[in-house]
């Protein structure tokens, strides 16, 4: 049995009681080959829920911060983050993102799922923000087709910026996966910035469609600032 198998096995059960996930179209994903999974994102968590409740290991980015403690608690976070999905990248140097989307393109060629989160880093009020073209990039490069997700709820079980988890009586999670979007019409034009531009303002359409968020033509970054 793969470590991931095990972890989903022996914590599944758990994040279940934890999570209570409600989950729409999970059949959409395809069961075989490179597909990317582009959602909102509302807090940590978002990443743990989508490994419980997708059909397929799906492999997202994470800060090479949470693999590189040395104590007994920083190996098991290493072992734990690692046998779920997720693969460290140093983010904040300036090639950060550069090396993010490389990563994504050697899973997606490799015929995996990736994980991604258009807006970037997470919602500072719940509200959905402007995507950045990463995912435009990623699709266009690999073919690879685009499943929108939404997450409702997961704040409301972590709110942001708090590292416990808090059950919310008379709550659940829903997390919704849209129909796959296909964006061969547009091979060999991942170059063309404007092409890059309609690419992913169609997915945060459809992210904003399911998840019901009120959309904000902002970086989110920007608005963190602010």
């Amino acid at each position: 049995m793969s470590r991931f198998l095990l972890i989903k096995a022996l914590l599944g059960p758990l994040l279940r009681v934890l999570f209570r996930p409600q989950v729409e179209g999970a059949e959409r994903v395809p069961g075989t080959g490179p597909v990317i999974l582009a959602g909102n994102h509302l807090t940590f968590i978002d990443s743990m829920v989508l490994m419980l409740v997708a059909r397929r290991q799906v492999f997202f980015i994470g800060k090479d911060e949470y693999v590189t403690g040395k104590s007994l608690k920083g190996r098991l976070m290493a072992w734990f983050f690692t046998g779920v999905g997720m693969i460290p990248v140093d983010r904040d140097g300036g090639r950060g993102g550069v090396a993010a989307l490389m990563t994504g393109r050697r899973v997606l060629e490799n015929g995996g799922a990736f994980g991604i989160y258009p807006e970037g880093t997470r919602s500072p009020d719940g509200r959905l923000y402007r995507g950045r073209t990463g995912i435009a990039r990623l699709t266009l490069m690999t073919g690879a087709p685009v499943v929108p997700v939404a997450m409702i709820g997961t704040d409301e079980i972590q709110p942001n910026g708090k590292g416990m988890v808090r059950p919310a009586p008379g709550r659940r999670i829903t997390v919704r996966f849209g129909e796959p979007l296909d964006f061969s019409r547009y091979e060999g034009m991942d170059r063309d910035r404007y092409v890059l531009r309609a690419v992913t303002d169609e997915v945060m359409s459809e992210v904003m469609r399911l998840s019901g968020q009120e959309y904000v033509d902002m970086y989110a970054t920007k608005a963190k600032a602010a």
